[in-house]
This record gives C-alpha cells, sequence and structure tokens, in this order.
C-alpha cells in the first residue's frame, strides 16, 4: 500500500514537471475573431562587415605573365625573332611565356620576362642581344593575353574564364558576361579572391549605383551568381534533423520551418529563438524570437528570409557569443551554401 502512495505521488509530480515544461494550447471556440499586431521578435540588432577600402588605381602598362604569346621582333631577321613571326597565314605561334617566367629566343636562350612591362622587356632583349649583334632594336607586342583568368560563374549570359588585357573594374568584369539571366540572384552574387570572399555589395553596385562598390579586380578573381530556384534556410540547435530546409515558392515561416524539422522532440527552448539573417553582403540582423507567443495567437507569424540561420537552445538562453560558438562548426559543414555576409563575418580567418 505504501509503495502504491508513493508510486502515485512521484507519477503526480512527474506529471506537474512534464506541465510546466510544455507549453499548453487552447482552442478558442469556432467563430471566435481575435486581433494579433504584436510582434514576435524579442531582440534585434543590426550587424555589419567593413567593406573593401578603395584601391589604388592599378598599373596601367600590361604586365607579361606565363602563358602570355609574345611577338619579338629582332632587326627584322626571321632567324632572330618569335617563331612563326613572318608566316603567310593567320596562325602567328609567337613566344609563349613558360611557367618559369621566361621565353626563348633564338641564338640567346632562355629571357625571363614575367612581371615586366613590353618597354621593359624590349630593353631587356636589346642588352641581351647587344651580345652579338651591334645596336639591336626589338619591337615586342602581345598575341595572346593568358596570365590574367577573370572566372564568371553562374547566372551570366556568356558565363566562362576571360583573360584581362587592361586593369578592370568590377563592372568592367560583370560586363564580360554579356548580362545576367532572369534567374539571378543578385543579393546572393559575390565577388571570391583567394578563395575567400571579398566584402563588396554587388547588388548595391547594379541596382543602387553605388560605385564604392566598383572596386578594381585582380587575376584569378572569380563572379558568382547564383541562382534564385533553390532557396532554403538552416536550422540547427535542438532539433532532430539540423540542416537545410527548403522554401516552397520562395515563402516559408518559422513555424514551418520548426515544424519540419523537428522540435516537440527535443524540448528545445523555443521562447529565444536565435536568427541570423543577412540583408546584404555587408550587413545583417541578429534576431530572437519567441514562437510560443505565435503558437498561442499573441502575435503575427515571422516569416523567414533566404538563407536565415534559425537556432533553438537546447536549455536556458545564453548570449550571443554562446549561441556563436556552439553553431559554428555546423555553419563550417555548410559554407559553401551560405549567405555571403555570414560567411565573411563568422567563418572567415
Amino acid at each position: 500500500m505504501i509503495k502504491c502512495f508513493r508510486f502515485s505521488v512521484y507519477l503526480s509530480v512527474l506529471l506537474l514537471f512534464l506541465s510546466g515544461c510544455i507549453p499548453s494550447y487552447t482552442d478558442l471556440p469556432a467563430g471566435t475573431t481575435k486581433s494579433v499586431t504584436n510582434s514576435p521578435i524579442l531582440e534585434q540588432q543590426t550587424v555589419r562587415v567593413p567593406v573593401l577600402k578603395a584601391d589604388v588605381t592599378p598599373e596601367t602598362d600590361y604586365l607579361v605573365g606565363p602563358g602570355d604569346v609574345l611577338l619579338i621582333n629582332v632587326n627584322g631577321k626571321p632567324e632572330l625573332s618569335s617563331p612563326g613571326l613572318y608566316v603567310s597565314n593567320n596562325s602567328i605561334s609567337g613566344s609563349r611565356v613558360d611557367g618559369a617566367g621566361a621565353i626563348r629566343l633564338p641564338l640567346v636562350g632562355p629571357v625571363t620576362v614575367a612581371g615586366m612591362s613590353l618597354s621593359e622587356i624590349e630593353i631587356r632583349l636589346q642588352q641581351v642581344f647587344s651580345q652579338y649583334l651591334n645596336t639591336p632594336w626589338v619591337v615586342v607586342e602581345i598575341a595572346e593575353y593568358k596570365s590574367h583568368p577573370l572566372y564568371l560563374l553562374g547566372q551570366f549570359r556568356n558565363a566562362g574564364t576571360f583573360y584581362m588585357d587592361r586593369p578592370l573594374t568590377l563592372l568592367n568584369g560583370l560586363a564580360l558576361g554579356g548580362g545576367m539571366l532572369d534567374t539571378a540572384n543578385l543579393r546572393s552574387a559575390r565577388l571570391v579572391r583567394d578563395g575567400k570572399i571579398v566584402p563588396v555589395d554587388i547588388y548595391q553596385l547594379l541596382r543602387q549605383g553605388s560605385l564604392q562598390q566598383n572596386v578594381w579586380l585582380q587575376a584569378e578573381d572569380t563572379l558568382y551568381v547564383p541562382d534564385d530556384k533553390n532557396q532554403h534556410v538552416f536550422v540547427f540547435g535542438a532539433v532532430t534533423k539540423p540542416g537545410s530546409v527548403p522554401m516552397p515558392n520562395g515563402r516559408l515561416s518559422l513555424s514551418q520551418a520548426l515544424a519540419s524539422v523537428g522540435v516537440k522532440e527535443t524540448r528545445g527552448n523555443t521562447t529565444h529563438v536565435r536568427i541570423i539573417r543577412s540583408l546584404s553582403i555587408s550587413r545583417g540582423e541578429l534576431l530572437v524570437v519567441d514562437h510560443d507567443r505565435i503558437l498561442r495567437g499573441e502575435a503575427l507569424p515571422f516569416y523567414l528570409t533566404q538563407g536565415d540561420i534559425i537556432y533553438i537552445p537546447h536549455s536556458a538562453v545564453g548570449s550571443w557569443n554562446q549561441v556563436l560558438e556552439d553553431i559554428l562548426p555546423s555553419l563550417q559543414t555548410v559554407s559553401a551554401t551560405l549567405q555571403p555576409f555570414v560567411s565573411i563575418k563568422y567563418l572567415r580567418d
């Protein structure tokens, strides 16, 4: 009898505990009208990353590099000049700069020319040939530009690899693509340099005419414009199925996203849902949203935007520093698909 009594007490305590942990919601009678105007946002702060500082105007003279093909005329003598310089058909072979930055000419052999302008190469070759000729003259021209590649990827009408023959700005580089397709997502467009996203806003440059974004390009830069078809958000933390959640037709509410990843099973803290939102490549927001108020009908639905990162705390609410420390490993696993702002602000070395 005592054992049964103790069991009943334990069961009652457990039920009380569970009833306090799991929010209860009461259905309203049919036909009830209730005006809801409150926002579920508890906290909202803007976060910025410094934009790329204005570049120094690059040298106007083209500097030769590996892969370029030069036409070199020495005293008008074919036996001393570039191979194929004097040919009757349209194909001109010329002298290609090798991987070590050198060209090879009859009589003098290899001569290093990488990093030099045409006038500097002419002076250098005059010095080299002066050992064999009296007052030699040299004329150097570029037959093929191949050492300063620029990569245009994604939703360009004419995507591919282009070779810079002069200093180009970001606008010049974008123009090489022949315009963009209707599916281009300019808000997620990015300039990638040395494997890292550069804090330059292509959307502001093209749509708002912000010339501050019109930076000088460098060899090996990549301009990437994704499409707007596969939009999604990311949910991490106390959920059973963390990761990407698709946005059908580009529209998804917070309630729909949480329902698809399984929050109830983990009993995560949905009164302080953390959201990292990208507004542009250099500006974002940190939001704290009370999802329970939405479920109780006390606040309006909260709609997500493409690339939102949602974090459900496991227990007590901590600081944003604690949240970012907890979520960072998850962000690194999906770094290739994150919005540029998130990559620059939180994943940059």
